[in-house]
């Protein structure tokens, strides 16, 4: 069964705000209000803006959240959002991560909710990866000091132990 994958990006940071497989292989433009619902849902109503490749064209999401699609003419974009434009192009590398690293390449779950669990398991996977990288120094410089501490603690003086017989 052929599945497409709809990937949500933070701005900041790339962290995946919500990653959702489509049976068959619908149009881009198709799946935006899906996966803005998800998003909704992930981190609340917290979203204003979101922005699109120009697969995104002619889209079907409805609401708060202003879309913005790519264009061919890039010099008539105001500058600001033009930024914003060029980090769109950071979600590229994460579904190739995605892809490589978390095994997305290929599904061997069955079925379309084997899909979905196979996408919300490896975009919790990435994030898991994101946060153990920034946190884990500090983890281990805890660990370590605890380690230390109990070095230092005396070994319990007693009688010699005496032979034991089995």
């Amino acid at each position: 069964m052929l599945t497409g994958l709809g990937v949500a990006v933070t701005s900041r940071g790339g962290w995946l705000a919500g990653a959702r497989s489509f049976t068959g292989n619908p149009y881009d433009g198709h799946t935006l209000a899906a996966q803005m619902e998800q998003v909704k849902n992930m981190i609340g109503n917290r979203v204003r803006e979101a922005h699109v490749d120009m697969g995104y064209r002619g889209h079907d999401s409805r609401g708060d959240v202003k879309v913005h699609v790519d264009k061919r003419t890039r010099g008539r974009t105001p500058k600001a959002l033009w930024r914003w434009m060029k980090r769109r192009a950071a979600v590229e590398p994460s579904i190739g991560h995605l892809k490589n690293e978390h095994r997305l390449e290929r599904n061997r779950l069955r079925g379309t909710y084997g899909d979905a669990i196979h996408a919300m398991l490896a975009a919790a996977a990435m994030n898991l990866h994101k946060l153990l990288g920034a946190f884990g120094p500090h983890f281990l410089r805890v660990l370590l000091g605890i380690w230390s501490q109990l070095r230092l603690i005396p070994a319990p003086i007693g009688p010699p132990m005496s032979s034991i017989s089995i």
